[in-house]
């Protein structure tokens, strides 16, 4: 059985050292090249684990260019992994192995198609999300289950907390799913498309406070942008600031070094900002 794998962030790198560590192989490993998307959240770079191990690389400007079909077919790929990749496999990538791609996707699907998975979970406000493996098909996140793991969340639940779990997540299942593909013991399952949600994609520019926005929802933003992702802000004059953490009051508190932001409905002190200036 031959596996390959195609990542370009922190996700990724963690599920192949993951199958290494649980005595399994890759036959190949497609990334990005290092000049592209050195800003990307969660960016890696795949050589020294690569070397490490004597995995083959190619790097590739979209997974759908003819030179990465061609290198799955050439080393007889049974399984790919598409973890961690921003860009949609066309049919020809995900046919291109000869059993299938498989991807994976940070909620409890049919919940949550889609984009930003990590932030929405805590703008929602859920109380809970997970980790789905499923084959990948034409559709957007919605192939066959391979296997689902929950993560509770707490109402303090940070994207820099989230993350981590959602890393360790796809670290445990991908062990487990990688052995029952190699004995092909592995049970698929339909969505219920009758479940689904969509999520919206998100931009820097979605983290801006607003003002009139309630105490909750500044609160939920904050949590919800933080690192890894670009952070909400503010913009004052010739200064954007940039919000880490914070907290919330509904009354007024005497506390110079925190930044204070006055809402409608209560106060939201930035405990960790940055101040930078806007360049024309």
């Amino acid at each position: 059985m031959k596996f390959a794998f195609v990542t370009c962030v922190q996700i990724g790198l963690s599920c192949m050292k993951s199958i290494y560590n649980s005595n399994g192989k890759l036959d190949l490993i497609i990334t990005i090249p290092d000049e592209k998307a050195k800003k990307k959240s969660g960016r890696i770079y795949v050589d020294e684990f690569a070397n490490k191990h004597d995995i083959p690389v190619l790097k590739v400007n979209h997974i759908n260019d003819d030179i990465a079909i061609e290198t799955i077919i050439a080393h007889d790929i049974d399984w790919l992994f598409i973890i961690g990749w921003s860009q949609i496999a066309s049919e020809n990538v995900i046919h291109a192995p000869k059993l299938g791609a498989i991807g994976a996707h940070p909620t409890l699907l049919p919940v949550g198609r889609g984009r930003a998975a990590i932030p929405w979970a805590i703008i929602k406000g859920l109380d809970k999300t997970g980790v789905s493996f499923f084959k990948m098909d034409k559709g957007v996140d919605t192939g066959l289950i391979l296997g689902q793991e929950i993560i509770p969340l707490s109402e303090k639940e940070t994207a820099t907390t989230l993350y981590n779990k959602v890393n360790t997540a796809h670290e445990d299942f991908i062990k487990v799913l990688y052995k029952k593909l190699e004995e092909n013991k592995v049970v698929a399952l339909k969505q219920d498309d009758s479940k689904a949600t969509y999520w919206e994609g998100r931009k820097p520019e979605d983290g801006k406070i607003l003002l009139n926005m309630s105490l909750d929802k500044v609160d939920k933003l904050v949590r919800a942008t933080t690192k890894p992702y670009p952070g909400a802000f503010i913009i004052d004059g010739d200064y954007k600031t940039i919000i880490w953490e914070g907290v919330p009051s509904e009354k007024k508190m005497d506390n110079d070094s925190y930044l204070e932001l006055k809402l409608y409905n209560g106060y939201f002190y930035a405990t960790n900002f940055e101040r930078q200036l806007i360049l024309d």
